[in-house]
């Protein structure tokens, strides 16, 4: 028979669960202050419903989302528990677009100026679509040629990087 909605979960039922390890649900706990679990004797955690909300969140804004640690960390601080609680509750994106920013800020600081460039030239090219003209008639497969330069320039860096994940694989 399962659990009531509102039953305290072990960390091994939240683990089945949300298909994420144990070891991982104890990092998260580390890194998301905001994860405060009940301990019984021998140390035993039991998550509250409230708490499964939280980590079902932060799952998602992690794994689905593409956000960091740091970011998600934003998100609670700026956002609070709730944004992200109400997030992974129903499955409907969070309001976190300051999140995101700050996250391709991060990324684009980490990732050095080839790809900031390359990025910010795709964020600025926008694709032209002129409605109810036969393909072809516009620029070339829909895309201005800021657009497609971008794209370009990411195809190589993406070539670039399997070519030495493959030498790599080859040692």
């Amino acid at each position: 028979m399962p659990k009531s909605p509102q039953a305290f979960r072990t960390i091994s039922e939240i683990a089945g669960e949300l298909d994420v390890p144990q070891h991982v649900l104890r990092f998260w706990e580390a890194k998301f202050t905001q994860i405060r679990p009940l301990r019984r004797g021998g140390g035993r955690r039991y998550y509250r419903p409230e708490d499964v909300d939280l980590i079902r969140g932060i799952r998602r804004l992690l794994y689905n989302e593409g956000y960091t640690i740091k970011g998600v960390q934003k998100v609670l601080r700026e956002q609070g528990v709730r944004v992200v609680a109400d997030s992974g509750r129903e499955g409907e994106p969070a309001d976190t677009a300051e999140a995101r920013e700050f996250e391709q800020r991060e990324q684009l600081e980490l990732d050095g100026p080839s790809v900031a460039a390359t990025q910010a030239a795709a964020q600025a090219a926008t694709p032209v679509h002129a409605a109810g003209q036969p393909a072809g008639s516009g620029p070339v497969g829909g895309l201005d040629a800021g657009t497609r330069a971008a794209l370009e320039a990411i195809r190589a860096e993406l070539e670039a990087a399997r070519s030495a994940i493959d030498a790599h694989l080859r040692r």
